[in-house]
């Protein structure tokens, strides 16, 4: 099986799934100038879509890396993926504080997840 593109940009490609395997960019906020709480339902919700696009879900997320600008707004982001997060099915994960591309994006997502 060869490699699948979605939304295929000059830098990058917003999903590729290659054998069973649906891997993600990063997903950032649609407003950087929101805070912590609404980037993060934000960037949520785009991989929820690019989820059911690739016709799997968030249950079956396989491995979640989150960059955050301060580690001052960790506790909120957690709240925000803890309420999204079906429990029993948290996948593992990585949070690192970064700077992060645009100076008003406050968290970034990337997520690996497995087809059905």
């Amino acid at each position: 099986m060869g490699v699948q593109r979605f939304h295929v940009g000059k830098r990058l490609s917003e999903m590729a799934i290659h054998n069973g395997t649906v891997y993600l960019a990063g997903q950032v906020a649609d407003d950087p100038s929101s805070d912590i709480t609404v980037q993060t339902t934000q960037v949520l919700a785009a991989i929820d879509r690019l989820l059911a696009e690739a016709e799997t879900d968030k249950t079956r997320i396989l491995s979640t890396t989150i960059y955050i600008a301060t580690m001052a707004d960790f506790p909120a982001m957690n709240a925000v993926w803890d309420a999204w997060v079906p429990q029993g099915q948290t996948p593992p994960r990585a949070t690192v504080e970064a700077r992060l591309a645009n100076p008003g994006y406050k968290v970034e997502i990337q997520v690996i997840a497995a087809l059905p």
